[in-house]
């Protein structure tokens, strides 16, 4: 069997738990054609660069598949039928990537709070004079 990463974006007005519901849908279609579903990541509603089929936004999922070509096929055939589903793609690859993926590394980066001392202090403006001694340019229209 073939290792393979499959990601899908489900329409916006879905609650999380119908996303968890189509997750759940879809690896017992794996399962049923005798392959493994790996590791699962709920990426969660993020916006989409353009719309798609009047969507802004998108609850995204991935799922890591160790499964033969036909369960692969069978689960893109429900894909594309159902509504539900704007887009996915399916990627063979040759292992599966330890831990967490970028995206929920990223998720992970921007939620954490911010401190104050997390930037340099950037210290006093010496370098530059009070606003009035410095010479003006003209503009480019004032001619």
């Amino acid at each position: 069997m073939a290792l393979y990463e499959h990601v899908f974006l489900a329409r916006q007005d879905m609650s999380a738990q119908q996303v968890d519901a189509l997750i759940e849908q879809y690896k017992g279609v794996v399962e049923s054609f005798g392959g493994k579903v790996g590791r699962i990541e709920n990426w969660g509603l993020k916006s989409l660069t353009y719309r798609i089929k009047k969507n802004r936004k998108a609850h995204y999922a991935l799922l890591d598949l160790d499964a033969p070509a036909a369960a692969i096929q069978e689960l893109e055939r429900q894909q594309r039928i159902n509504e539900d589903i704007l887009r996915y793609l399916t990627v063979s690859v040759e292992a599966h990537e330890e831990g967490q993926s970028a995206m929920l590394q990223k998720r992970d980066r921007d939620d954490r709070p911010r401190r104050d001392g997390d930037r340099p202090d950037r210290g006093p403006r010496e370098d530059r004079g009070p606003r009035e001694d410095r010479p003006r340019r003209p503009r480019e229209d004032r001619a």
